[in-house]
């Protein structure tokens, strides 16, 4: 409850309910009711205000993402959205969604061909160093695999450092620069009669907009439909995105233990590393 009351106070409201919601692996989140009877949604998390500023950043590049209604230090509260459906019901339209998002022009998030994010943001206690560089390549390499080379097993931090010699050969270096959600998947897409309701749960970046498929096929398998709603994607995309999927990987690995020792063992090894 004292979440809800942190909600309530931001929101200069009293509370007349609250029910936990699912999905809170890595903070937790509820729907409050308040006063006039809507419904809201209040999380908290190590950055809420940097969430707010991502969230904001897919709603301004024509995604649908819930408004913020109210946010500080420690709490964040959104507008609540009916999203109950499953993803697959809405893979043409994910499609469509994902497109505009990659389409739209992210000078504003970034200096003029850089890649990377303003702020350090963070999954639970796990960091993810952010800040920009103008080699996509490089800023993969250093700042989502060699990162984890002091935390895992030796085996795989030698296969990593090993691996992210070859990154400027694997990954362009200069890819057009394209808003990413950075954390795509199912759990962070609500659906509603065929339809995408929102994007939530952002770890948002700058970068190659391929990265963003990585999360979406690492657990689900979009359907044809999606790919032909997203559009043409770049000779070579299926091996770059195989690289890709090595991140959340990694950081699933670290977070939630060795159930996830094989899946990075096995990308590290279907990317030769």
């Amino acid at each position: 409850m004292e979440l809800a009351r942190a909600a309530a106070v931001l929101m200069g409201s009293g509370i007349t309910g609250v029910r936990p919601m699912g999905g809170g692996d890595l903070s937790e989140i509820m729907t409050v009711w308040l006063d006039d009877g809507r419904p809201v949604v209040v999380k908290n998390g190590p950055a809420p205000r940097i969430e707010a500023d991502m969230l904001w950043a897919l709603r301004a590049a024509g995604a649908p993402a819930p408004e913020v209604l109210a946010v500080d230090d420690t709490v964040l509260v959104l507008e609540w959205i009916d999203g109950t459906d499953p993803m697959r019901s809405a893979w043409t339209d994910l499609g469509r969604v994902l497109r505009t998002l990659h389409a739209a022009d992210p000078t504003a998030l970034a200096p003029s061909g850089h890649y990377g994010w303003a702020r350090d943001f963070a999954f639970g206690n796990l960091t993810i160093g952010n800040g920009f560089r103008d080699d996509w390549a490089l800023f993969w390499a250093e700042q989502r695999l060699l990162v984890h080379v002091p935390h895992v097993a030796p085996a795989i931090a030698r296969r990593l450092e090993s691996l992210a010699r070859t990154i400027p050969d694997r990954l362009p270096a200069r890819p057009t620069p394209a808003l990413l959600h950075g954390d795509l998947w199912s759990g962070n897409v609500l659906a509603k009669d065929g339809r995408i309701s929102a994007l939530v749960d952002p770890a948002c970046c700058i970068g190659h907009a391929e990265a963003d498929f990585a999360m979406l096929t690492l657990f689900a398998r979009p359907t044809s439909d999606f790919w032909e709603a997203y559009g043409p994607r770049e000779p070579g995309s299926a091996e770059r995105v195989t690289l890709y999927r090595l991140w959340p990987a990694l950081v699933h690995l670290r977070l939630f233990g060795s159930a996830y020792h094989d899946m990075v063992t096995a990308l590290l090894a279907e990317v030769k590393a």
